[in-house]
């Protein structure tokens, strides 16, 4: 009897697992592929995915993997430099091979206590009142009490639920993939100059030494059921460019398309969807796997917190309250940048437009806020703009902030040194620290490091206390 069995072992499902861990929860990940994919993609961590990797003291090993590169030129591929003034401690994007990512967080997972088990995929489940009969492909049977979907677009888990997926489907598709060329770079460079100007779902550019990353429009829109293959590439190639620039030794294939989808509920009764499962859109931007990640950090002290016993009622139900605008929210976004990369005339016009906007520090710093999550502000009710966004990784006594959230813990922080968290010590940590770089009296943050209260009256903070980390311990 497990506390949590996750559906599928990609970032979302592995970064849920160890948020769970870190509560003593009971975790299983079942990933129905026996062996890690084989295949070398470059994803992108954005902003707000580095600070909650910080927040886990994760970031510095994930560093090791990864190259960082100033975080502008996001928004619909526009090529605009970074913007000044961004709130981060860790204001840049960092390019790292998503089997070596996930195995960093799979790792992470399994030293602190979670099991993974290959080759196990989910085939049926039946929930009642006291949790989950989860029926494998096998013919095996794993009792949980919660299930959580973190299996993809093609969520089976989200199917056999029966949660609707509404939104709309490919109507454009995209061929993506990493091969050897036979031409020199700078012939290459210059094709591509020349078809950017109206075609912006295309480049060619260096991946890794004599490897380069390939994306070329789809000839049409299909069932996505089989990879491309090296002769789909060399096609469109000819039909974009006018030649296939010699291409050859795919690494790996794939093709991604335009659909956008999102899940009616995030929750029915035990069962639970995070990450792609929840919702699905264009790559554009490179949001998809970072949105998954702080729906598993949203998620994860939320369901131990329940599953420990001392949730407040509607503690788990903020899981979707939040976070389903949020992805709602990047969903629009991606709509819109698909509509800017569009050859025709009219938003070939917006986007040289929006390009010029650009030009002022404050549009491209709120474009690359949204892309990179920072700007989130949930509704924690009326008080300073602060209330409800995540703090930065300010300067406290003796370290930084970020430092003093690895165990996934609330923590007040006290600028007065005269408020008191007991009777929630065994959830929320306390640092006095009157020179903390922060402009309040007093904060306390959730686990995912966002502001659920300023001030500096005690009774006023015990009422939230209550509201975020259920009753007292007397």
């Amino acid at each position: 009897m497990f506390d949590v069995v996750i559906a599928g072992c990609g970032p979302t499902g592995a970064m849920l697992a160890a948020e769970l861990r870190l509560h003593d929860v009971r975790v299983c990940v079942l990933e129905k592929e026996t062996e890690p994919a084989s295949f070398v993609r470059i994803v992108g961590l954005h902003i707000r995915s580095l600070e909650l990797m910080a927040m886990r003291g994760l970031l510095e090993r994930i560093l090791e993997h990864g190259r960082q590169r100033p975080a502008g030129g996001f928004f619909a591929a526009i090529a605009t430099p970074a913007p000044e003034g961004l709130d981060s401690a860790h204001a840049y994007l960092l390019g790292i091979q998503h089997p070596v990512l996930v195995d960093l967080l799979e790792n992470h997972a399994l030293e602190l206590g979670a099991q993974v088990r290959r080759g196990r995929a989910v085939a049926d489940f039946e929930q009642d009142d006291e949790g989950v009969t989860i029926e494998l492909a096998g013919g095996e049977q794993v009792r949980t009490r919660y299930l959580v979907g973190c299996d993809g677009g093609r969520s089976t888990v989200r199917k056999l639920l029966g949660v609707a997926f509404p939104g709309e489907p490919s109507r454009t598709e995209t061929l993506m993939g990493e091969m050897d060329v036979g031409t020199p770079q700078d012939e290459i460079a210059a094709k591509v100059r020349e078809i950017g100007e109206t075609t912006k779902q295309f480049w060619i550019r260096p991946a890794a030494v004599g490897v380069y990353q390939v994306v070329v429009p789809a000839a049409g829109v299909s069932d996505r059921a089989e990879p491309p293959t090296l002769e789909d590439f060399k096609q469109q190639l000819r039909t974009i460019a006018g030649t296939d620039f010699g291409v050859h030794s795919p690494r790996w294939l794939s093709r991604f398309g335009d659909a956008t989808r999102q899940a009616e509920h995030y929750r029915v009764g035990r069962v639970l969807l995070a990450g792609d499962a929840a919702h699905i859109h264009p790559p554009t931007g490179g949001q998809g796997l970072n949105l998954g990640v702080q729906d598993a950090v949203n998620l994860g002290w939320k369901l131990a917190a329940h599953i420990r016993g001392w949730a407040p009622q509607a503690l788990l139900d903020t899981y979707q309250t939040e976070r389903h605008p949020v992805a709602a929210r990047v969903l629009d976004n991606t709509r819109a940048q698909m509509e800017l990369q569009s050859a025709e005339p009219g938003p070939q016009a917006v986007r040289r437009l929006l390009t010029e906007l650009m030009d002022f520090n404050e549009v491209n710093r709120y474009l690359i806020e949204k892309i990179t999550a920072i700007d989130i502000r949930y509704d924690f009710g009326t008080g300073p703009d602060l209330l409800g966004r995540r703090l930065r990784d300010i300067d406290v006594a003796h370290g930084r902030l970020y430092d003093l959230l690895h165990r996934g813990r609330g923590l007040l922080l006290d600028r007065t040194d005269t408020l008191t968290v007991d009777g929630w010590s065994d959830r929320v940590d306390y640092l006095a620290d009157p020179t903390a770089a922060l402009d309040a009296p007093c904060v306390l943050l959730r686990p995912d490091g966002h502001v659920a209260w300023i001030g500096d009256d005690q009774h006023d903070l015990d009422d939230h206390l209550s509201r975020w980390f259920g009753k007292a311990v007397t």
